[in-house]
């Protein structure tokens, strides 16, 4: 059992609260959970929002959480269906004070020192300027080799942050999974919406970038490695059908250049040369 004193205002140390949506996908869950125990920086601590999974996913959680108190549990809520409402249901449970973070259940913190050079990140703003309202890092997405073993695939970039409603509109777009969201950017704006099921993190961000005053720092630092088996990789109609629809609510009859964009710039992230000079993920320490 742990035995770091909690984050808080009190203690003055900022807190991060991880929210997993799960569901019967606790095979998955050991390397992320074992990413985390071996991190420099503990004040961390991860809510699992479970859909109906079965009894030997939740037993699981449950022996977790009992061994180490700073995981926790809570069934999802049916009137927040979906991976999305999930998250939504995390929002409202997160204590206010507390940085977010959206992972999945197939998704790993890729070194020990990651959350301690994020949180760091967290504390100052750039050039004296005040503290982020958001920190966005760049991931890297995972899946299997022919041999069974994991293969580390393209990185995600996002272009700037200094102006973020300008990146959104160039077609850049921050991954959820490597985006920090902090006690600002939740009191602008503290769920994702409807309709969407497979792309409410781009909508979130496209609303977020209408406050004048939105603080987002960019940050060099390889936070998480990312399963590419999720369900939005299996439904591309839809959601494509989703950003289009994202794009036309922000920036109007203007919405075909950011779609364009986007897409631009994920095949060209996938050449072979996209990957030349970029700086591998971060080592242990």
């Amino acid at each position: 059992m742990n035995a770091t004193p909690p984050p808080g205002p009190a203690s003055g140390v900022p807190g991060l609260s991880l929210i997993v949506p799960t569901l019967d996908s606790h095979h998955l869950l050991p390397r992320l959970v074992n990413s985390l125990q071996r991190q420099s920086w503990p004040h961390w601590k991860v809510l699992f929002i479970d859909g109906p999974s079965g009894a030997e996913h939740r037993a699981w959680l449950e022996a977790l959480c009992h061994r180490d108190h700073r995981f926790r549990w809570q069934p999802q809520d049916p009137a927040l269906p979906g991976i999305f409402g999930a998250m939504n249901h995390g929002f409202r449970a997160a204590p206010p004070e507390d940085w977010l973070l959206f992972w999945g259940s197939d998704d790993w913190a890729p070194s020990r020192t990651v959350f301690e050079e994020a949180m760091e990140a967290t504390q100052r703003g750039l050039r004296g300027g005040p503290p982020p309202d958001l920190v966005v890092c760049s991931g890297r997405y995972a899946g299997k080799g022919p041999d069974g073993a994991t293969r580390l695939g393209r990185r995600t970039a996002f272009s700037s942050c200094r102006a973020f409603r300008l990146s959104l509109f160039l077609g850049s777009t921050p991954p959820h999974q490597a985006t920090l969201i902090g006690p600002g950017a939740r009191r602008r704006l503290d769920q994702y919406a409807e309709p969407f099921r497979l792309s409410a993190d781009l909508d979130y961000f496209l609303r977020l970038s209408t406050s004048r005053d939105l603080a987002a720092r960019g940050l060099d630092l390889e936070l998480v490695h990312m399963g590419e088996d999720g369900a939005s990789g299996q439904q591309t109609g839809r959601r494509l059908k989703e950003v289009v629809l994202a794009y036309r609510r922000a920036f109007g009859w203007l919405w075909g250049l950011p779609f364009g964009l986007r897409y631009v710039r994920r095949l060209w992230s996938r050449r072979p040369w996209a990957e030349q000079g970029r700086k591998p993920a971060r080592r242990d320490r």
